[in-house]
């Protein structure tokens, strides 16, 4: 029989629904449970494209002899880390408080039955392998040490929550000043991998904060070498494995270190965050391939990822149990997929060279699709034919699972992404207008947000700090790319009510409520929520009102040892601060005469620049305190522009 799971919205629970586990959601009802039978709690928390979850999921959770442990002596808890992330932040830093190093997924966290965890780990086997013990042994000693020293656990429970938010007798903080900006070069160069890009060894990850900072210095110090390091990363990201040639879309991250074996699950944040980057490199390069990559991202979001108005979280790294089965080719299969398309034998056999495609295969045996020199696929002999019949081949094939819920910051990383790619492709506007309107409407009904809802549900979670900074930031890419006042009114409204639920004196917390966490100040998969926040307030004190700079300061203030001294850490913060010492310029005029410009504005060398409507005649110069130029043409007004930017460098 299904168990409580089968009622969830998570499509991720409901994965588990059938599981002989007994298991609950996050509800009192599962603790109430715990404290009357004085069991303690098993507690799981994953999300639905997680490799390592749906492992654990076939062995262990599926498995009724280990089922029947948990059944009989313990209450066993599934979480969502997506839908639920301030359970998830708390328990991360239970796991790193614990074992000292951070955590991952599946985690697997054991609690009393008043709730307080005694033992932290991720993935567990169900025989020992890999150096872990068995799960069932694992569950064993625990239920026995449960039974016989629930004292002594409880003791070391209440140390590490003692423990896991320090309160700190004084602030360490420094001056914020323009060195960061070199200094943010400095580190770069040293971490670079020059051969493939990345700033790590494998598994490398996007990095798209890191890259986006980099941008920042190419363009404030009229600086090649930084924009060197963007476009060699760029280059081979773009070769294929990590991005999806077939279909389009880029996976999470890659395995090695050549960006060629990916982890194949395809999130929605890394493809709207590098649809960005890539766009954001063709305004700096005017390099069209960068913008073919930019616009051929967001159509895989648009074509596989939108139920027409909003968009689904994630797809599933795995099919039928294999991870990369549905990615990957056969030489044999392909070759003969390019002759029922009419391709020649012969150019059949060349690209298949072309694009990797060999029988000793580059993954697991078969292969991943690439490209040498992905810029100059037109040369090659029926290209597009070859990749329409591989894209075909896959219809045959297992797709991979798609989690459909909406979360609201995520959707606001594709909305900007649209606004963006719309000031260059006006079809992407109308889309990002009726996404944003889709959005709003959804998860941001009579100004109350949400977090995360299925299709045809309604919403029951809150919005975080996450979601209120993404939300915020596309509404200024909103006005941005339209002048309308009505999306700075609602951007103006959505600052305060984060500033009044989540900010105290400088600090600022992700989650308020049944778990209090602090708001991270280094990126993860994408840039820190305390790094969006304060960005957007920036934002919203130049358009609207300079009041709101003091909350930027503090913020800034507060983080200021950690950001200055190592800014490769925490690079969207140091975006913010960088924007602060530099400050905003705004162009102001009316909206007639403003609003054919609009496009201009990301080719015009200055990374902090806005249009900004006003009643004066012309075009006024300025910055948020002061202006200092003002002209009758547009031109000018850029001249003037880089005239300024020199004399700042």
């Amino acid at each position: 029989m299904p168990n409580r799971l089968e009622h969830e919205d998570s499509p991720y629970l409901r994965r588990h629904a059938d599981n002989p586990v007994d298991w609950y959601p996050w509800c009192e009802e599962a603790f109430a449970k715990a404290r009357r039978e004085h069991k303690p709690i098993f507690l799981s928390i994953g999300y639905s494209t997680c490799h390592w979850c749906h492992v654990m999921e076939r062995e262990s959770f599926r498995d009724p002899e280990i089922a029947k442990i948990l059944n009989a002596h313990f209450v066993s808890v599934k979480v969502d880390r997506e839908e639920r992330p301030d359970i998830d932040k708390h328990f991360q830093a239970v796991y790193r408080k614990m074992n000292g190093r951070p955590g991952g997924w599946p985690t697997s966290i054991f609690l009393t039955e008043e709730g307080k965890p005694f033992y932290a780990a991720t993935y567990l086997p169900p025989e020992p392998r890999y150096g872990l013990t068995s799960f069932s042994e694992l569950l064993t000693t625990v239920r026995d040490r449960y039974a016989q020293a629930k004292a002594r656990l409880e003791q070391e429970a209440d140390d590490v929550l003692a423990h896991l938010n320090p309160v700190k007798d004084k602030i360490e903080a420094t001056k914020l000043d323009t060195s960061i900006v070199s200094r943010t070069l400095t580190h770069a160069k040293t971490l670079f991998d020059f051969r493939f890009g990345g700033f790590s060894k494998a598994p490398k990850f996007p990095q798209t904060s890191l890259l986006d900072l980099l941008m920042d210095v190419a363009q404030l110090q009229q600086n090649d070498e930084a924009m060197r390091l963007v476009r060699i990363q760029l280059d081979h990201m773009a070769k294929g494995g990590l991005r999806d040639i077939v279909e389009g879309g880029f996976c999470r991250y890659s395995t090695d270190d050549r960006w060629l074996v990916p982890h194949f699950e395809k999130m929605t944040y890394d493809n709207a965050l590098l649809s960005q980057l890539y766009l954001r490199a063709y305004h700096l390069t005017s390099h069209d391939f960068y913008k073919t990559i930019a616009f051929e991202t967001l159509d895989f979001l648009l074509r596989e990822r939108s139920d027409g108005t909003l968009f689904y979280a994630a797809s599933d790294a795995d099919t039928d149990g294999k991870e990369g089965a549905y990615f990957a080719y056969d030489h044999d299969e392909a070759c003969e997929a390019f002759r029922a398309a009419g391709i020649p034998e012969s150019s059949a056999n060349d690209l298949c060279k072309a694009l990797h495609i060999t029988p000793e295969g580059n993954f697991e045996g078969a292969s991943i699709v690439r490209l040498d020199h992905p810029e100059k696929s037109e040369d090659i002999p029926y290209f597009d034919t070859a990749i329409d019949a591989l894209r075909r081949l896959r219809e045959t094939r297992t797709k991979p699972f798609v989690d459909t819920k909406f979360i609201t910051s995520w959707n606001a990383m594709v909305v900007t992404a649209l606004f963006k790619a719309g000031r260059s492709h006006r079809p992407y506007l109308e889309k990002a207008i009726a996404t944003l309107e889709a959005l709003t409407e959804k998860l941001y009904p009579d100004n109350r947000l949400y977090h995360s809802v299925l299709p045809n549900a309604t919403p029951r979670i809150e919005g975080f700090l996450e979601d209120y900074a993404y939300l915020g930031e596309a509404l200024i890419e909103a006005y941005r790319s339209t002048l309308d006042e009505r999306y700075l009114i609602k951007a103006q409204t959505l600052a305060n009510q984060a500033i009044e639920r989540f900010y105290r004196n400088g600090f600022w917390k992700f989650s308020i409520g049944e778990f209090e966490t602090d708001a991270e100040r280094y990126d993860t998969s994408y840039p820190s929520s305390l790094a969006v926040i304060v960005d957007f307030l920036q934002s919203i004190a130049s358009l609207v009102d300079p009041v709101y700079k003091k909350f930027v300061f503090r913020s800034l203030e507060i983080c200021s040892y950690d950001v200055m001294r190592q800014p490769l850490s925490t690079p969207a913060l140091a975006k913010a601060v960088i924007r602060y010492l530099y400050d905003d310029i705004l162009i102001k005029g009316k909206e007639e005469t403003l609003t054919p410009y609009i496009s201009n504005t990301d080719r015009l060398g200055y990374p902090y620049l806005f249009l900004r409507t006003s009643d004066n005649d012309g075009f006024m110069l300025c910055n948020t305190s002061s202006c200092f130029g003002e002209s009758e043409s547009f031109l000018q007004t850029t001249t003037l522009l880089h005239t300024r930017i020199g004399a700042d460098q």
